[in-house]
């Protein structure tokens, strides 16, 4: 496993017990071999390696499929470079088109046994989160004017290539019933997606579509915490998703609240309790008692917008709590 060990410590698991065994299950000792000796070209791993040209082409082409490798076109031909973090190795390999369930499996074991250790060692080591939440469009009705990084709408308006991939946290849990067909890649992603057939590229009325289906479900946006959208926007259910359960149930901040927060208009509200529901964060509660005015708990609220989408008085608004420079 000596191998193997070595691969997962080149994405920052060396420790892990079960990474070293993903691995194994996606590449055999020479592949293994191949991957600790990139970066390179085809016709690099064909010398270095004593593999005929087309067994190198073959097995590169194997670990593009299976999310490990990644081309780079700014050489002709094209660079090889091996998954270079944990969030490439999760997202990519679970969608390898050819995974068996076994493998699925071990994803989830690795997600309930060693994963909320390392995202909360990661989370004290960096000065942000990875991601950040974007306020559903619906309930988007803040006092100064939305801006096109926090609009969901507008990005993928924007985009100039989409496509919608599995989401890998729901394929490995399967925990729930809701949209497994919900992550949209943006631009580079959408192309990367494409190209492994991991993918199918959609329209703007397309991923429209899906936002708003995601809202009605409950999923919550997220995306990298960065102005430009160029990955990813995920929708997010709390039980299957690899960040929501430990930030609501082990307050690990891995990912970042948008820049809004729920108010709710107390005239308006008739204690209804469907935002109650809608709130995975426990921000939501009675004024006086159940069955009055509802009241937002300011501390906790990360400003998604759900408990807005279905609220039938239109009691709720998201107003603007953090500037602009929240978001790097």
């Amino acid at each position: 496993m000596k191998l193997y060990q070595e691969l997962a410590s080149r994405i920052g698991l060396g420790e892990s017990g079960i990474v070293p065994r993903l691995f194994k299950m996606l590449a055999d000792e020479t592949d293994a071999k191949i991957l600790l000796a990139l970066p390179g070209t085809v016709a690099d791993v064909h010398s270095n390696m004593g593999l005929s040209l087309e067994d190198a082409e073959k097995r590169v082409e194997g670990l593009f499929l299976k999310g490990l490798v990644f081309p780079s076109h700014k050489t002709t031909p094209p660079t090889y470079r091996m998954v270079r973090d944990f969030v490439q190795f999760h997202d990519a390999t679970i969608l390898w088109k050819d995974a068996p369930v076994e493998f699925l499996d071990l994803w989830q074991e690795f997600m309930e046994k060693e994963w909320p250790d390392y995202a909360r060692r990661i989370s004290e080591m960096l000065p942000k989160p990875f991601t950040r939440m974007i306020p559903v469009n619906v309930s988007v009705q803040a006092k100064t004017n939305i801006l096109d990084f926090e609009s969901v709408s507008e990005m993928v308006k924007k985009a100039r290539l989409l496509a919608v991939t599995k989401c890998t946290c729901r394929l490995t849990a399967r925990k729930c019933d809701r949209t497994l067909e919900a992550c949209i890649q943006v631009n580079n992603a959408a192309a990367y997606a494409l190209s492994r057939g991991t993918g199918r590229r959609i329209s703007v009325e397309e991923a429209l579509e899906i936002l708003r289906k995601s809202e009605e479900e409950g999923l919550i946006h997220v995306t990298t915490n960065r102005h430009e959208v160029d990955h990813f926007i995920c929708n997010c259910c709390p039980c299957c998703c690899q960040t929501m359960p430990i930030l609501i149930k082990g307050g690990i901040r891995v990912v970042d609240p948008s820049r809004y927060r729920a108010e709710i208009h107390t005239e308006l509200c008739t204690g209804c309790g469907t935002c109650h529901e809608r709130c995975y964060f426990g921000a939501i509660g009675w004024e006086d008692g159940q069955g009055s005015a509802s009241r937002v708990d300011a501390d906790k609220c990360m400003g998604c917008g759900l408990c807005g989408v279905t609220c039938p008085e239109q009691a709720i608004e998201l107003v603007e709590i953090r500037p602009e420079s929240f978001v790097p």
